[in-house]
């Protein structure tokens, strides 16, 4: 599906980013089903340590799912498997494959979201091909420890620097994300505060809520 930059903006206001720390009494695709009915706008599969045809797998089935909702899907990292299961799109980080090189390989029509952590990184990755950013880590956070916390400033200017979408990350909950409000950015990406919640679909209405309360202005 293609998507228009306002649709592509719209998708950034809830943007789950999958952990399966939490699965257990849930499988993964039931927790991202959950959190569909409660209203995230676009998902990004992330996944470290599975092989890739465990990895591939699991993005069909969610790929597919993401479809019924009529929400993106978006792979972290993994160009190839982006690729393999026709995702949405796919999202790199500064250490991960060149926005320049993701985009000859994924060719014209799929999203490419990058990692940016200063006006510099986020014109780069604009000039490039990047049809979205991901900026944080807004607020300290322990998914990743090696990530210092972005200045708001910083972020208010990525923000302002360029003409797509951008969506912060990083230590995002239900009580600090009104902080963002002025910020610039256009959603909030969330881990731990949606797969961790004992109910996923009910936390996910509430953070929704919140969302479009701090971000559509």
């Amino acid at each position: 599906m293609t998507y228009s930059k306002e649709e592509l903006r719209h998708a950034m206001l809830l943007y789950a980013v999958t952990d399966r720390a939490w699965t257990g009494e849930k499988t993964l695709y039931e927790q991202v089903e959950d959190a569909l009915k409660g209203g995230v706008t676009c998902v990004q599969l992330r996944e470290k340590n599975l092989d890739d045809e465990a990895f591939l797998k699991e993005a069909l089935e969610i790929g597919a799912l993401c479809r019924r909702y009529h929400v993106p899907f978006f792979i972290n990292d993994n160009v190839e498997i982006a690729v393999k299961c026709s995702a949405d799109g796919v999202h790199v980080g500064q250490d991960d494959m060149a926005a320049a090189d993701v985009r000859r390989r994924v060719g014209p029509d799929m999203l490419i979201g990058v990692s940016a952590h200063s006006v510099e990184e986020a014109l780069l990755a604009v000039k490039n091909g990047a049809d979205c950013l991901g900026s944080g880590a807004v607020f300290a956070t322990s998914t990743k420890t090696n990530t210092s916390v972005l200045p708001r400033k910083t972020l208010r200017a990525i923000c302002d620097a360029v003409d797509v979408p951008v969506v912060a990350i990083g230590g995002i909950t239900k009580s600090n994300m009104p902080e963002l409000q002025t910020c610039g950015a256009d959603g909030a990406a969330l881990v731990s505060a949606i797969f961790s919640a004992k109910d996923i679909e009910a936390e996910c209405r509430e953070l929704r809520k919140i969302a479009e309360e701090t971000f559509l202005k």
